[in-house]
């Protein structure tokens, strides 16, 4: 039996909600893996990864690539199955803060001109999960975790978090090159 969300005299089918949410879950968390696969995996990886961080200034590069490959690996696995989903929100938060900090602000808003949309829509996406809480299919509801953790709660952990986290790698370890404005 399907329970019901009320909302300003619109019902909606909780089921459905709990679908939405777990295709946006999915989706979101498989391609924030895939950046940490790629990191590990393809490419220049993690030594191509190291130099890259280096160059910009977030020192030391090696340190920062494993950092970074993990996190988006381990976060996008984590909500994309709905696990631990407030902190794998907080972990994407912080991936996304630091990213746009250091790589696309400089180039505005539009993706397609490598600027932070990207970012942001994945911040976006994480922080909405996290305070609308993972849904019924998802192993923190399966499991009984993390009960209480969504709503205002989720919310401050995945933004305020998230961007806390990211505010203290980036003053403790980055250090942009001479003569870059960033």
């Amino acid at each position: 039996m399907s329970s019901t969300l009320i909302a300003q005299n619109h019902v909606v089918d909780a089921d459905a909600a709990s679908l939405g949410l777990l295709v946006v879950r999915v989706c979101a968390g498989v391609a924030m893996a895939a950046h940490g696969y790629q990191k590990f995996f393809k490419g220049g990886k993690i030594a191509g990864t190291a130099g890259w961080f280096d160059s910009m200034g977030m020192r030391p590069g090696r340190f920062h690539a494993i950092l970074a490959a993990s996190t988006e690996l381990g976060a996008g696995i984590l909500f994309a199955l709905g696990l631990v989903t407030p902190l794998a929100a907080l972990a994407i938060v912080a991936l996304m803060w630091v990213a746009g900090a250091t790589v696309h602000w400089e180039n505005g808003f539009m993706s397609a001109k490598d600027g932070i949309e990207l970012n942001f829509i994945y911040a976006i996406l994480a922080i909405g999960v996290a305070t609308i809480g993972p849904g019924e299919y998802s192993l923190d509801h399966a499991l009984c975790l993390i009960e209480d953790l969504d709503g205002v709660t989720g919310l401050l952990i995945a933004a305020v978090g998230g961007v806390g986290a990211a505010l203290a790698q980036l003053a403790i370890f980055y250090r942009p090159p001479a003569g870059d404005d960033s």
